[in-house]
């Protein structure tokens, strides 16, 4: 039947819109690899949409991009996309969900209810943007510091690697763009950057089977 993963892109605000043409990147590694893609761009990423597209598909990764809460991730406007008691629609499933604060309640509510793994953030998910670049998302150095390494567990795990092998990937690539920054020092563009970096990847959690694979 082929692997199939479902990807929401609500693209309302300055942050979305960032996460939404990032998520392009994944979307075309994967349409690469053969894996059938369903994107729910802007409108599109309702909650009808995804609750119905999970419980009636053999979607078995689910990447979430947009604002959270401790026990919901949002889509387009901000509608609530996934709350604690979806048990069917994330029963079997690996999701990864660039939001904030998701992994702190829902994530492991999801666990309990038969999600395989669930990566995400404790806490607010923090990215820095330069507003000269604005309107090119995809140029802008300072937003790539962050958006690189956390597109790097979709990554990992369109590659075939588990998830915690995916977020031990995307932790290193913090590291690396930390390590940079504070081998340039003060001087650096994106020097008040680090902390946020490191808030980050210290919060950014893989939650039940480790050893989850997306077959």
């Amino acid at each position: 039947m082929g692997r199939k993963l479902l990807i929401t892109r609500p693209e309302h605000d300055a942050g979305t819109n960032y996460l939404s043409k990032w998520s392009k990147k994944i979307i075309d590694l994967a349409v690469d690899r053969g894996i059938k893609v369903i994107d729910l761009h802007r409108e599109k990423a309702s909650r009808n949409r995804v609750i119905g597209t999970l419980e009636k598909t053999g979607t078995k990764l689910v990447i979430l991009n947009g604002h959270g809460s401790d026990n919901s991730v949002h889509g387009h406007n901000n509608e609530v996309i996934l709350k604690e008691d979806d048990s069917k629609a994330v029963k079997d499933k690996i999701i990864y969900a660039r939001s904030c604060r998701s992994a702190k309640s829902l994530g492991k509510n999801s666990i309990a209810q038969g999600a395989l793994a669930y990566l995400g953030y404790e806490e607010d998910f923090i990215m820095l943007s330069d507003e000269t670049s604005a309107g090119k998302p995809l140029e802008d150095k300072t937003a790539e510091l962050f958006l690189e390494p956390s597109n790097y567990i979709p990554v990992s795990l369109v590659k075939g690697h588990t998830a915690g092998d995916a977020n031990n990937r995307s932790k290193t690539l913090f590291k690396k763009n930390i390590e940079r920054l504070v081998i340039e020092g003060p001087s650096s563009d994106n020097y008040t950057a680090i902390r946020y970096l490191l808030w980050d990847m210290d919060n950014q959690v893989c939650l039940g089977n480790e050893n989850a694979i997306f077959t």
